[in-house]
């Protein structure tokens, strides 16, 4: 999970109460799939097969109409992910990206090719309830879940980290004069799985100190 600007311009679907079922609307899903950076929120896979329209805080099948067609509640968000996360532990306390910055407040790794996400401060709530959830996105022990699309992120996120991680070693040797250019493009916060990426570089930035200027945040 990176940082995202929400742009102030709401969709023309969401002030028109006489449009139907708005918050799925054409205008909607695509602003909310540029905003996103075409990546699901949660997990950062991109680009995602199977887009939903998320609200972050729930809107109770409708009894919250001041979160069911709010521009700020609404999130660019893959089915598993959507699914995974429609659990009442989840309703209140997950981070918004597009008010707190995760790389601020997050520890994403993969380790042992298995995924480990922990909050930076110890009574950070919403970053540790966050940090569940993106464990479990990735590891979920679900069988059918697991086995399917939690896997499939899993993968894909092992084989970005090892691209990653042969780059920073060519990089570091000079034998691939462009090996900084494929690094710069993987630490894009618009870039597939950039809250790893971007955790790893910064926690070994003392190895790579050229590469700093790409880690601003966004």
């Amino acid at each position: 999970m990176i940082g995202v600007r929400r742009p102030r311009e709401i969709p023309r679907s969401l002030t028109e109460l006489t449009t139907q079922n708005r918050y799925r609307n054409d205008d909607v899903v695509e602003a909310l799939a540029e905003t996103f950076h075409d990546k699901c929120y949660i997990c950062e896979q991109r680009p995602v097969s199977d887009p939903e329209v998320e609200h972050l805080r729930p809107h109770k099948g409708g009894e919250r109409q001041d979160r069911k067609f709010d521009w700020n509640n609404l999130f660019y968000v893959c089915h598993h992910c959507n699914t995974v996360k429609n659990k009442p532990r989840y309703e209140e306390g997950i981070i918004d990206c597009c008010v707190r910055d995760p790389e601020q407040l997050l520890s994403q790794e993969l380790v042992d090719d298995e995924v480990h996400v922990a909050p930076l401060a110890e009574h950070d709530d919403e970053a540790g309830l966050t940090a569940e959830l993106i464990e479990e996105v990735f590891m979920t022990d679900h069988p059918r879940l697991r086995s399917k699309a939690s896997s499939v992120r899993l993968k894909e996120l092992q084989i970005t980290m090892n691209v990653l991680y042969t780059k920073l070693a060519d990089y570091r040797s000079g034998e691939d004069c462009r090996a900084e250019d494929t690094i710069a493009a993987m630490l894009r916060p618009e870039a597939r799985y950039a809250g790893f990426t971007r955790h790893f570089v910064r926690t070994h930035i003392d190895a790579y100190p050229g590469l700093r200027r790409y880690l601003t945040s966004p």
